[in-house]
């Protein structure tokens, strides 16, 4: 092991909070992390299952014969049942049951696509989004341009990742010549933990908009209420709140805005008459018109698990356990550089991390300010046994912004390119861009945030003392 030849900041660290009840969990829930001496550091990319979910959910599939739910005997008439009894925790888990349907998709992205693709996009409409959303959100430009809508974005603040509620409420004083209006955001980045207001809601109403919230990143640590904000659509995948089953999410759409979104084809159980003898069709009047086939019948029941599960820890404690968390981390990642003074890890976002996720994102620079690859740092992260994510995480706005990218003849370089020389110059974006993503969870402890401290250390050691050894060799040839 490297001798360090930095005399460390000793300022006390932020206290975690629930230290006793989450190293019991962790014990208790999460033994194959201490087992394989894994530090899993992604919680934003996935949540973790606990053990208890996947016994409850195995001990149910063991004793119960399910069918699928489009019929009348009793495996269809229980699997009915146990998909209802989800549906009704989902709009409780959310204090949504009386003012929203539940639908359930794929993921979040499958839950925005019904947005992008229903939503009555014409000449006569605008969406306006914001620079922080996910591609998935991004992706809904295309059905609103195709159909003759417009579209803008709200612009990030550089310094902190936020957004101006002054510069957002210029927008949405705009447009007001338009007839259908939908504004999305997310309710927390996904790359930089930033939480954005959810008054944005209220306000952007009351300037005649429809809101779809992307709440995917939010609700994992975070109470969402929807008698106090009342969204007209919500999108959200189950295993980034409690890790199991994958391929589950839904989206919440408000009763009253329901017929505001215009399905323009059908598929079996969404209708409720269909013929091949002439075109009518007549689509189902409840969730039902948006679940195309056969719901995942087998692992929906797991969602009521899932949030039994989370319901017992409850989300306030997951809520302030996170924030101390991501507290304690930042401030130890904030005293971390070179001996001369000079950068060797800049972090992104806000300082104050009062009101953050729990999602910190970072770039690393060698002794001459040279930014290091992120695929290296997470090369040398693997070797530890330390799970995080490098990359863009499917957000270009705030890379684009962090970056100081401009796209100044990338789209013709694309569609002038061959594929050889495509793929040139996919790499080499690749090299330009991205951050280093860690993100903490219900089944961290401080441990793991030692060690990943401990990591970043060893990193900048060896570049220390590999810029010092260079340095040395130049001296003895001179």
């Amino acid at each position: 092991m490297l001798s360090s030849p930095y005399k460390e900041k000793t300022a006390q660290k932020p206290t975690l909070l629930h230290d006793t009840f989450f190293n019991d969990l962790r014990r208790k829930e999460y033994s194959r992390l201490c087992n394989q001496q894994h530090t899993y550091l992604d919680f934003t990319g996935g949540n973790l299952y606990a053990q208890s979910q996947i016994d409850e959910h195995q001990s149910l599939l063991h004793k119960h014969v399910l069918g699928n739910p489009h019929s009348g005997n009793p495996s269809s008439l229980l699997a009915t049942q146990l998909v209802q009894k989800a549906r009704d925790q989902v709009l409780d888990f959310f204090n949504a049951r009386e003012d929203y349907h539940c639908v359930f998709t794929q993921n979040a992205s499958g839950a925005l696509k019904i947005v992008g693709e229903c939503y009555p996009h014409s000449k006569n409409s605008h969406l306006l989004m914001i620079a922080d959303n996910h591609n998935s959100v991004h992706g809904m430009r295309e059905y609103c341009s195709n159909q003759g809508g417009t579209y803008s974005y709200a612009p990030l603040n550089y310094e902190d990742l936020t957004i101006s509620d002054i510069d957002l409420e210029k927008h949405l004083q705009q447009h007001k010549d338009k007839k259908h209006k939908l504004f999305t955001y997310p309710a927390q980045s996904n790359v930089s933990g930033v939480k954005h207001d959810l008054e944005w809601i209220n306000n952007a109403q009351e300037n005649g908009w429809d809101v779809c919230l992307d709440a995917a990143a939010f609700v994992p640590s975070s109470p969402l209420d929807l008698k106090k904000h009342q969204p007209e659509f919500v999108a959200v995948s189950f295993y980034k709140i409690f890790g199991y089953p994958t391929g589950i999410g839904c989206l919440l759409i408000k009763k009253c805005a329901f017929h505001k979104l215009e399905k323009r084809w059908f598929a079996g159980g969404t209708v409720q008459y269909a013929s091949v003898s002439n075109p009518f069709y007549f689509l189902a009047d409840d969730y039902e018109r948006f679940e195309n086939g056969t719901i995942s019948y087998l692992d929906i029941p797991a969602v009521t698990i899932g949030l039994n599960y989370i319901n017992k820890i409850g989300m306030q404690r997951i809520n302030e356990r996170i924030t101390s968390m991501t507290k304690y981390l930042y401030q130890s990642l904030r005293d971390i550089h070179y001996d001369n003074g000079s950068i060797f890890i800049h972090l992104f976002g806000p300082s104050c991390r009062e009101t953050t996720g729990g999602t910190i994102i970072m770039n690393f620079f060698d002794t001459n300010g040279e930014l290091i690859s992120v695929y290296d740092i997470e090369e040398k992260a693997n070797h530890m046994n330390i799970s995080l994510r490098s990359g863009c995480f499917c957000n270009p706005g705030i890379d684009e912004l962090n970056n100081h990218i401009t796209n100044d003849g990338i789209e013709n370089e694309f569609y002038t390119s061959n594929d050889s020389n495509r793929k040139e110059l996919v790499y080499k974006l690749k090299n330009m861009r991205g951050a280093t993503r860690v993100s903490v969870g219900i089944a961290t402890v401080q441990k793991d945030l030692d060690q990943y401290i401990k990591f970043v250390k060893s990193v900048r050691d060896k570049f220390y003392l590999k810029q010092n050894n260079y340095k040395n060799i130049l001296k003895s040839k001179s």
